[in-house]
Formats: structure tokens, sequence, C-alpha cells
């Protein structure tokens, strides 16, 4: 199967954009990714860098959002949803106007895949196309093996995300909650912040499980409710 074929069943979250990406700490790498959408043909690869909880793969689709209401061809995919069908998935994505890649460190070590890899942004470079892909580390430091491929994603231009502060994870609970059209107070998000795992993915996750809840009870968010719901 290519990804010409895979790009069809590829869903982008609706919540996944610049304008609900919250928390100071990564303001200004979401408004410089942003920016790149608008001038796509000035970098040839974006790489953001940054640990699995900052937000990589939420920026990745906000990128193709942003791409599709401009009237380009955007697509995103993780690499661990092309990896089984081999480095030949990987044929026919030149096609779209942008192109995001998370998680391309599952590749690393792995000649095939980094040759692959490796074609493929010289297509979307033929094909004036922008390749912007998600990375925990800078280029240089992960293990890959062919020296080409690290030369072209260690010359586009790189976006660092740094990893959350507690008043950050705090600010994006109650705005996703919001969102959401919870009404948590100040003592409930304080309540969940004290007991939640430090992984802001595992604190949405919290949120996601609360909110099924207190539609399905037609309860409001208190602590006793949250007690009962998460067994804290």
């Amino acid at each position: 199967m290519s990804a010409s074929q895979l790009v069809l069943g590829v869903k982008l979250r609706d919540d996944a954009r610049f304008d609900n990406f919250h928390g100071d700490r990564n303001t200004d790498a979401a408004k410089r990714l942003e920016a790149v959408c608008h001038r796509p043909a000035r970098v040839p690869v974006v790489v953001l860098c940054g640990d699995s909880d900052t937000g990589k793969s939420h920026l990745l689709q906000a990128v193709c959002h942003r791409s599709e209401n401009r009237g380009k061809a955007a697509v995103c995919i993780s690499i661990a949803e092309l990896h089984p069908f081999g480095p030949g998935a990987l044929s026919g994505l030149e096609a779209q106007d942008i192109i995001c890649l998370d998680d391309l460190d599952r590749i690393a070590g792995d000649r095939l895949w980094e040759e692959a890899i490796f074609h493929l942004y010289n297509r979307i470079q033929d094909q004036g196309g922008l390749l912007v892909v998600g990375l925990s580390d800078l280029p240089a430091n992960l293990p890959f093996e062919l020296p080409d491929l690290v030369s072209r994603l260690s010359h586009g231009l790189t976006i660092q995300l740094g990893i959350y502060r507690d008043d950050d994870r705090l600010k994006i609970l109650m705005a996703r909650a919001e969102k959401r059209g919870l009404v948590m107070a100040d003592d409930v998000a304080g309540y969940i912040m004290r007991r939640a795992p430090r992984r802001l993915g595992d604190l949405l996750g919290i949120l996601d499980i609360l909110d099924e809840n207190s539609l399905q009870a037609q309860r409001r968010l208190t602590i006793p409710f949250v007690k009962t719901v998460m067994g804290w």
C-alpha cells in the first residue's frame, strides 16, 4: 500500500489547531511554525523538536488545518502508521503541498527507511512542496546512519519545544475544559492537578473521562464528583 492510498484514510483531529494551542512555554514556537504556513517556499524542511509531551503532534496537525484553509493539499501521518507497510509506503506523498511526518525517530538506524525519507525529501523539493517532521531531538543527536539525511534535516528551519511547566498544564486543562463546555472551578482544577500524572497527555485523558461521566450523570464537575469518578 502506498502513502497516496493511506492518505485517503487519514483524519485530522478537529481540536488540533493553532488557535487552541495553549501554554505560554511554546507559544513563540507555535507562532514561528504558523508563519511558515504562509511562506512555505522559503524553507525546504521544518524540523519540530521536543519531548513526546510538548505538543508536537498537535502542531503538525495544526499545520495541515491551516494549509488546507489556504487551499493547499496537506497530510499529517505518523511513521508508526506507515511503518507496517515498509518504506515503499512513502511513494506518492510528494503530490501533497505540505507533508507532515510525525515520530520520525522511529526510523533512525534503519538504513532502508532513512534512504526512503531522503528520496522523499528530494521529490518534495522537486515539486516545490514543504516537509515538516517531528523529532525528539536535533537530527545530529539521533542515531541516523545516513549522513545526507542528517545534513538535509539540519539545514532547514529547526523549532524546539520545551517541557510544559505546571502553570502551562493548568492553563491548557482549563482551556480544554472550557472548549468542551465544562465549567471547572479553580478548586476543582487545582485538585485534579495535584493528583494527576505530570504528563500532559495523561492529564487531558483524565479530562476525557470526566467529560464523558459528567454528561452521563448530568453532573457538574465538583471535587466529590471527581473523587468518585477517578477513585482518588
